[in-house]
């Protein structure tokens, strides 16, 4: 719910919030068009070639045929899939088909990019090869919000948010939080949380 409310999917009840400088609240339709999403369930379509998808996507966002060109020789060198180009998006396992969404969903550029779970599913390899691409993506200037329920990969991350019931009870770079709770891991100061959360429900 809070990842579509910052999308620009769902409107907030209360309180304040700005992606990329625009208001959730009277500026949604802004927000689209400057973020990248990646949902959590497979987004691209199936019955579509590669090179489809990829056209299709990025003409959603207004991209000019030179540009879509351009890039899609790029991506398709990125993914070492130019020799697949054709085929359907159907016909791919399940690792290739998160890579090409995330690849779809930075396509146009955009400052920031949803990922929704991104790596649910997906083997340990695919998992690290995914995550190989966040940081390139990052260190080409695109902030990645990225919500996992695998504490490993949190660690990943420049600073991360703990909801425990809806609140946000943490938030802060790994090594604070690790600190900040005594624990060893990441896992462990999610524990802690959910053991406090559950000692103030009582």
């Amino acid at each position: 719910t809070a990842m579509r409310m910052l999308c620009g999917l769902s409107m907030p009840t209360s309180g304040k919030a700005t992606v990329g400088g625009f208001d959730v609240f009277t500026q949604n339709e802004q927000i689209k068009k400057n973020i990248g999403y990646m949902s959590q369930k497979f987004s691209l379509y199936e019955d579509l070639t590669i090179k489809e998808n990829i056209r299709f996507y990025a003409g959603i966002y207004g991209k000019s045929d030179k540009f879509i060109k351009e890039k899609t020789v790029k991506v398709l060198e990125q993914l070492h899939l130019t020799a697949e180009a054709d085929k359907l998006v159907g016909s791919l396992p399940l690792g290739w088909k998160q890579k090409l969404a995330f690849s779809v969903a930075i396509f146009h550029e955009p400052a920031i990019v949803f990922l929704d779970e991104p790596t649910g599913g997906v083997d340990p390899v695919t998992r690290k090869e995914f995550w190989k691409m966040i940081y390139e993506a990052a260190e080409n200037g695109i902030t990645i919000f990225v919500t996992t329920h695998y504490m490993d990969e949190a660690e990943y991350c420049n600073r991360i948010s703990i909801m425990v019931d809806g609140k946000i009870e943490a938030l802060a770079p790994p090594e604070e939080l690790k600190k900040q709770f005594d624990a060893a891991t990441m896992d462990d100061v999610f524990l802690k949380l959910a053991r406090r959360a559950l000692r103030t429900d009582h």
